[in-house]
């Protein structure tokens, strides 16, 4: 089946995410369930690659745009299906199955430009540079320096969520003071670290260690047999490279970071949305305030394109607009 090969193609030549690729066939998905919706719903009468081809055409694909729009869906999300539709069929054409990309000639819907939000320095500093609660307890010590780490890392280096989770200890050189981040499309940025983050960083990693240590001593003493011991030691170090490790020791996850994020700025009293992206987009603003060029936040930033870092520039310009407003001889109030 051509939408198996499209699958297998983003995974091993692209090397997208199994997050990506179920993005970009659930795209694919629901546009065959537009034109075919008898077909989907009987396993009796499946969609063959024949079906599929001839579904590809600039009417039916610009009638999709239309049902989309009519049922309420906003711009960004038509216009991130199409882009995933135009992905597949750029797939087909290079595979001999289709001449041309019908997506190319579609009028895409118009979206309205969003500023991302993002936290100023001043309303993050008190938080950061707050002393972190935590009691004589290793587990709960670990957890608390672990989670403000977190929001430190995001804040200090820009990284993707997806960046953040799945770092390991090989990815962090406190020696060059670097980190190496596997980003979109597998990728491989470095991006450098602060003194403090680095700081920070050594004092985690130590406190890591005895966190560890004492896990799996409790797991050894709650069991009661040496085959037991060794399977369950086994299972708690399947992944001891991982950076970051929730309270069972296990890697975090996607969902685990944004909860972090959200309990810990909340309890900091910050307004605003409260997600490991408005600490990327924080982070990204305060450099272009700061007098960073463009393309130095676009590699940190792992951006493909500058188009995609240009978007900083209008928050940037806001702020230039109330330093205008006070500064400028003409423009003060008398």
């Amino acid at each position: 089946m051509l939408l198996e090969d499209f699958k297998d193609y983003l995974r091993i030549k692209r090397r997208y995410s199994e997050r990506t690729v179920a993005l970009y066939t659930n795209a694919a998905t629901d546009y065959l369930q537009f034109v075919y919706p008898e077909k989907l719903t009987q396993p009796t009468q499946p969609v063959t690659d024949q079906d599929l081809i001839d579904a590809l055409n600039y009417q039916l694909i610009r009638g999709y745009v239309a049902h989309c729009l009519d049922n309420n869906l906003n711009p960004r999300t038509v216009n991130l299906k199409l882009s995933a539709l135009s992905t597949f069929c750029s797939y087909l054409v290079k595979q001999q199955h289709l001449t041309t990309n019908p997506v190319k000639d579609i009028l895409r819907p118009k979206e309205k430009k969003r500023l991302p939000s993002f936290f100023t320095e001043d309303s993050l500093k008190a938080y950061l540079d707050s002393p972190v609660i935590t009691d004589n307890s290793i587990p709960n010590t670990y957890k608390a320096i672990r989670n403000r780490l977190i929001i430190t890392l995001l804040f200090d280096t820009g990284l993707r969520r997806a960046e953040a989770a799945s770092l390991t200890l090989s990815n962090i050189d406190l020696s060059r003071k670097t980190i190496t981040i596997i980003g979109k499309g597998n990728k491989q940025r470095s991006v450098p670290l602060i003194d403090s983050l680095c700081e920070k960083i050594g004092d985690y990693l130590a406190l890591r260690t005895q966190f560890l240590a004492e896990l799996n001593s409790h797991i050894c003493q709650g069991k009661k047999s040496s085959s037991q011991q060794t399977m369950t030691s086994n299972k708690t170090d399947q992944q001891p490279n991982a950076f970051f490790l929730t309270d069972s020791g296990k890697p975090i996850y996607l969902e685990f970071i944004n909860r972090v994020v959200k309990s810990e700025l909340e309890g900091a009293h910050l307004a605003g949305k409260k997600t490991p992206h408005t600490l990327r987009h924080s982070f990204a603003t305060a450099l272009l305030n700061d007098g960073a060029d463009l393309n130095s936040i676009k590699e940190v930033l792992g951006h493909s394109s500058l188009a995609a870092t240009e978007v900083y520039t209008h928050n940037s310009f806001e702020k230039l607009k109330e330093i205008y407003k006070t500064a400028h001889p003409r423009a003060k109030k008398k």
